[in-house]
């Protein structure tokens, strides 16, 4: 079924934002975040003014209320990913927390000293740093499956690289510059036939593609809300349960006891064993709407408009002479067109399409390795999601076109 995309940008107030007179908001970064509809805004709004309490410990109507209204939620993630049970979804801030759990909480206490990580050269920061610090903390050994130079995983590399037999690979089913949408039920029966556990980054997929944690049999995943639709501040992690309850706590405090003592404490069971103090309560509300919006729509049909947005952009863009895209074509990539101008430095192309209210990011996109495997420090990226329209990727060309004038 084909988005009515016109019909959609009614529900996100900010596209009809002016950023200065006469010159209404073309938002292409929603890599970076993603804009909320009236149904995210609404229903935090009416957490506040009706229901806002703690939750858990209070039996009063609106913590009641509240712990209702979080808890639900967490059903809602549970089954848009297709976990067997909520408890499997824990709260975190981000993708970013929810790897570091996974690093913190089950690699420190399943690795030692010669143990190998495997990760890809296309890492976001966030699956790289906390690998990294173990490395030099534990003297773990990480490895990463290279990228070859049309913007795909090297897939023999990676046959090599479990000859080793890793322990754990870690790796983003979509890259947020290459846009590179990664085999990630492969990679993850190669890891598994391995001996290895799997951790999928998943921020960039769970947005824009229909994610089934069961039909890719991973061990865990990590996403954030920002991203699909829902307010920043909250993500989650799924982990298959036996993981998870094999696992230390990540934080103490309060909420993911079972009973504490002065000399010893007892852990809560999940998903609560991982959420220490006051979690973001009106967070998780909006994160369960921004799930039903998305759900309403269908993933499927999100992934084929993106898809008919992202092939219409990269052909407009090549048109462009001085412009290299990077990435392999639209049948491998969702919605991320990087690219260079030659001449032009990703920051003066960001600010001069601002002019005209075109929104991009310019930068290493928190993916440095990635930017110097193709011998550049940054590159300006346009990213696409289900509100934007092909109108809106010709007013980037035109406005390529007139950043090209200004530095003729």
């Amino acid at each position: 079924m084909a988005l009515n995309v016109l019909a959609l940008r009614k529900d996100f107030p900010i596209l009809e934002r002016e950023t200065r007179a006469g010159v209404r908001v073309t938002y292409l970064d929603s890599t970076a975040t993603s804009q909320k509809p009236l149904a995210v805004i609404e229903a935090m709004n009416d957490f506040y003014r009706q229901s806002n309490a703690n939750i858990h410990r209070g039996v009063h109507t609106l913590a009641e209320e509240a712990t209702a209204l979080y808890e639900d939620a967490r059903g809602k993630i549970a089954k848009f990913i297709n976990a067997a049970s909520a408890r499997q979804i824990i709260y975190t801030r981000n993708t970013t927390e929810s790897i570091n759990l996974v690093a913190y909480s089950w690699a420190r206490a399943n690795l030692k000293a010669g143990d190998l990580v495997v990760l890809t050269e296309m890492e976001h920061h966030s699956n790289l740093v906390p690998w990294h610090m173990l490395a030099a903390e534990r003297g773990i050994e990480l490895d990463f499956i290279p990228v070859t130079m049309d913007g795909l995983l090297d897939l023999d590399a990676y046959r090599a690289l479990l000859k080793r037999t890793p322990k754990l690979v870690a790796f983003t089913q979509m890259s947020n510059v290459l846009g590179t949408v990664n085999p990630a039920a492969e990679i993850i029966r190669m890891a598994h036939e391995a001996g290895a556990v799997t951790l999928v980054d998943a921020a960039q997929s769970v947005p824009h593609l229909k994610v089934d944690v069961q039909e890719l049999d991973a061990d865990f995943l990590a996403f954030s809300a920002h991203k699909m639709c829902g307010p920043t501040g909250i993500g989650a992690l799924y982990g298959k349960a036996e993981l998870l309850e094999s696992m230390p706590p990540f934080l103490g405090g309060g909420d993911m006891i079972k009973e504490v003592h002065l000399r010893s404490f007892r852990p809560n069971t999940l998903p609560h064993k991982f959420e220490a103090g006051t979690p973001a309560i009106a967070e998780a509300v909006g994160f369960g709407a921004a799930v039903d919006y998305l759900s309403a729509i269908g993933m499927d049909n999100i992934a084929a408009h993106e898809h008919e947005i992202t092939e219409y952009a990269l052909e407009r863009l090549e048109e462009i002479p001085g412009v290299k895209v990077f990435g392999p074509p639209a049948r491998h990539k969702g919605g991320v067109a990087a690219f260079t101008l030659e001449g032009v430095h990703p920051h003066d192309v960001a600010q001069i399409l601002d002019k005209d209210g075109i929104a991009i990011r310019a930068g290493h996109h928190c993916a440095q390795p990635l930017h110097e495997k193709f011998g550049i420090q940054s590159t300006s990226r346009a990213s696409f999601y289900l509100y934007n329209t092909k109108a809106e990727v010709d007013l980037l060309v035109n406005g390529i076109y007139k950043v090209k004038e200004v530095f003729a």
